[in-house]
């Protein structure tokens, strides 16, 4: 099998490193040529695009895309979409993310609440999903969306906003986030390769929701840290991104990838996670 990856960020460049032994060839894209091993890279950015793309899709079996919307439209799509329903990719990858559901007052939710989205980013999410789920409608090609929490991982945790003393414990009461670390990301990814099913809508999240200062306080005790003071979310010190994410509050369940994809979550819960990254 060969991959073709569009965006080999942190978490596509977590799943190429971990399964990297299944396929025969990897090629991917960055916006910046670099050097990977076992991968062959190509650049794929708003300024160049790199001619050989169309001819790696023309011998790809599976894609995976890790490219966000841009400008309200997907790049991937509005470059390649010919390419890669005349090639003969029969998995198709899309990485998403779960606030296309936007704000559900701290309910439960699945893959059959209507997503709701609240920003124009993820306007631009559900607009790309429909997108990607067309072309395998159209094609017969078995494209899956993936809807992500909030990803953490090697290098990227809580414990690294404590060692610089940047962290803050936002209290905005009764606020829960579900997150999920990059190596179940990964047993998801491909799991659904070997099982792939066109038109599949799968959250891919832990199975404990929580306030984000309980995380803080729990990464800080592990590393034996100080603990940060609570700072009530009206004056906390944070970016206009990071203040938009509190204003939705959801509880995201997963059953679906446990029960069609048979994944068995290693990291459930942040506590197992970031016991896992210290």
């Amino acid at each position: 099998m060969n991959l073709f990856v569009f965006g080999l960020g942190y978490t596509a460049g977590h799943f190429v490193s971990r399964e990297r032994a299944r396929f025969n060839r990897v090629t991917a894209t960055r916006q910046a040529p670099a050097a990977i091993d076992g991968v062959t890279l190509r650049v794929f950015s708003p300024d160049e695009t790199d001619p050989r793309i169309a001819d790696d899709l023309g011998r790809a079996d599976a894609i995976l895309v890790s490219i966000p919307p841009d400008s309200g439209a997907d790049p991937v799509l509005a470059a390649f979409a010919g390419a890669i329903a005349a090639g003969p990719a029969r998995w198709i990858g899309y990485l998403s993310t779960i606030g296309v559901y936007g704000d559900q007052g701290g309910a439960w939710i699945d893959e059959a609440t209507p997503p709701a989205p609240t920003h124009p980013r993820t306007r631009d999410r559900v607009a790309a999903e429909e997108s990607w789920l067309a072309l395998g409608a159209r094609t017969g090609k078995a494209v899956q969306v993936f809807r992500l929490s909030g990803i953490y991982g090697p290098g990227r945790n809580a414990f690294e906003k404590l060692r610089q003393g940047k962290a803050q414990r936002v209290v905005k009461p009764g606020q829960v986030f579900n997150r999920i670390h990059v190596d179940d990301i990964a047993t998801t990814l491909a799991a659904s390769l070997d099982r792939p099913r066109p038109g599949a809508v799968y959250n891919v999240t832990d199975d404990e929701p929580a306030p984000p200062q309980d995380v803080t306080a729990f990464a800080a005790e592990l590393a034996g840290l100080p603990l940060p003071p609570a700072v009530d979310f009206d004056t906390a010190d944070l970016t206009p991104m990071a203040r938009s994410f509190y204003g939705e509050n959801k509880r995201v369940r997963n059953r679906l990838i446990r029960e069609e994809l048979g994944v068995d979550l290693a990291y459930p819960t942040y506590r197992e996670g970031l016991r896992g990254v210290m």
